[in-house]
């Protein structure tokens, strides 16, 4: 007999918080040393607060509820979630109260709330987050409050994201900067922290677009937390050209070559250097590794729609 939408919701994420290396029971078998992150089914809270579809355990103490939906959108689904944030009982050990992650799911599509950043909003996601993963966030230094800004108290003592530090990025060092490059840093810098993600530099021939992009790479990875920058280009000539200038790049903080800081790899295969903080990487080589197929360096210099009649000629 077929399963009912919301079953079939429930067992597609068991199988997804599975696959991410949660430990998935239910409440009246907890055992929450059984793994460095265990999901429990149906927790009740407190009283108005209704039961929590899984509560989230990192390491021994509650960090985020997940609320499962079936046949339905997710959209406002993030408010009603946000209530079981906050009723975690006193008695019971948490990181942070609210609890600081909140996932919406219905098995096939997620959205995921990071509480720490300074204006939550959800987004998706590919997959749940590890166990890890959420344990290095709980324990990112907190944030600094700088002087006596409104932003700096409302992160105080909280870990601080990527989001948040985008908004404290120290002074632009303008010297050796032409006035394009820094008027193309600032602006960023600012669409940035205003919270939009998406933004385009348009700069003429000859004014420096590469440097400019790897000194404000350089600032995301030294003051923002960035983890892994991927910065694409679409010949493997101009990958190799790339490389050069970051090995070349010297930073106005503490006159270090970049990469004397920062790992940063010209991928020539599809394997990823998992220490790296920046990888370049060819539209065409980025594509293959997507579709999990090797890519041959006469096919990288390929041109994009060349690559994808040579990907489609591959499929069975």
């Amino acid at each position: 007999m077929p399963a009912n939408p919301e079953q079939a919701a429930r067992e597609n994420i068991d199988r997804l918080l599975t696959q991410a290396g949660w430990a998935v029971q239910d409440i009246k078998s907890t055992n929450l040393h059984a793994g460095p992150g265990v999901e429990i089914r149906e927790f009740p809270l407190a009283a108005g607060h209704g039961c929590a579809d899984y509560l989230l355990y990192v390491q021994g103490k509650a960090a985020g509820v997940i609320e499962a939906k079936a046949g339905a959108t997710l959209s406002g689904v993030e408010v009603q979630s946000a209530k079981y944030q906050c009723g975690l009982p006193d008695s019971l050990p948490a990181w942070f109260r609210p609890l600081p992650f909140c996932y919406q799911s219905t098995g096939v599509e997620t959205h995921f709330t990071n509480g720490f950043d300074p204006d939550p909003r959800s987004r998706d996601l590919f997959v749940f987050h590890r166990p890890d993963t959420l344990a290095s966030w709980l324990q990112t230094s907190p944030h600094v409050v700088s002087g006596s800004s409104r932003d700096g108290q409302e992160g105080y003592g909280r870990p601080a994201t990527f989001r948040r530090l985008l908004k404290t990025l120290p002074p632009l060092i303008e010297q050796g900067l032409w006035a394009a490059q820094i008027r193309a840093i600032r602006s960023l810098e600012a669409s940035l922290a205003e919270d939009r993600p998406r933004a385009l530099i348009q700069m003429a021939t000859g004014s420096g677009k590469t440097f400019t992009a790897i000194y404000f790479i350089y600032r995301l990875i030294k003051f923002a937390g960035a983890r892994r920058v991927l910065f694409r280009v679409d010949r493997g000539n101009l990958g190799r050209q790339t490389k050069k200038e970051f090995d070349q790049y010297v930073s106005p903080c503490n006159n270090f070559k970049f990469g004397e800081e920062y790992i940063v790899q010209h991928l020539g295969s599809n394997h990823l250097d998992r220490t790296a903080r920046v990888v370049i990487a060819t539209i065409q080589r980025f594509y293959s590794m997507l579709k999990g197929r090797e890519l041959s360096e006469e096919d990288e210099d390929a041109s994009v729609a060349g690559l994808e009649i040579f990907s489609k000629s591959r499929n069975p």
